[in-house]
């Protein structure tokens, strides 16, 4: 069970996660995070040193929700084929949360990171490797159990996939309607059926 100090540095991070994803990581306030957890500014200081390291066990927090559900989704299908789906498949069911909740942590991060916060960045560049690396990973196992075509190059492959997922995000949240990322997936998943699937 976890501590006081443990239960007060999760709240704040629970609390100040919709800010962040909002706002952006600039424009989010000391102001808005303590409104948001009821605590004072030495409270919120009293857990991190400063709005930065707050800043990035946010996203921290935000990313492990994100794909901590792709995974599971993932997890629980037995062929790479029906997890590459799975995946897809979990986009589709999740945009209206990701939606409402400011749109997709990696690229909000992302956009927002690229000049102006180093640390974020890094976060942010190592995410996405991770997540080219699991579609990748689950590609070579495809091969290897023969549910895919051993010519496909496993890493362009999750790239495309996630440009599709990242983009309709980017287009749906636009355009305040989930037609584009539908469109995205739809590709995505004829992707995976026709040039993958044995």
């Amino acid at each position: 069970m976890a501590g006081k100090a443990e239960r007060t540095r999760q709240h704040i991070i629970e609390k100040a996660a919709p800010f962040f994803n909002k706002k952006g990581y600039a424009d989010t306030s000391l102001s808005d995070i303590t409104a948001a957890t009821g605590l004072t500014k030495g409270a919120i200081y009293g857990n991190f040193e400063n709005k930065d390291e707050l800043a990035l066990a946010v996203f921290s927090y935000n990313l492990d929700r994100l794909a901590g559900g792709m995974l599971l989704a993932m997890q629980q299908q037995e062929n790479a084929v029906d997890q590459l789906l799975a995946m897809i498949r979990y986009y589709r069911g999740v945009y209206q949360q990701v939606s409402v909740q400011g749109g997709c942590p990696v690229m909000n991060a992302a956009v927002e990171a690229d000049d102006n916060f180093p640390a974020l960045k890094v976060k942010v560049k190592g995410a996405v490797k991770n997540w080219t690396r699991t579609i990748a990973r689950t590609i070579d196992t495809g091969k290897k159990e023969g549910s895919i075509r051993s010519q496909t190059d496993s890493g362009a492959m999750a790239t495309l996939l996630i440009a599709l997922i990242e983009g309709g995000l980017m287009l749906a949240k636009l355009a305040d309607d989930a037609g584009p990322l539908q469109v995205t997936l739809d590709r995505a998943e004829k992707i995976i059926r026709t040039e993958l699937e044995k």
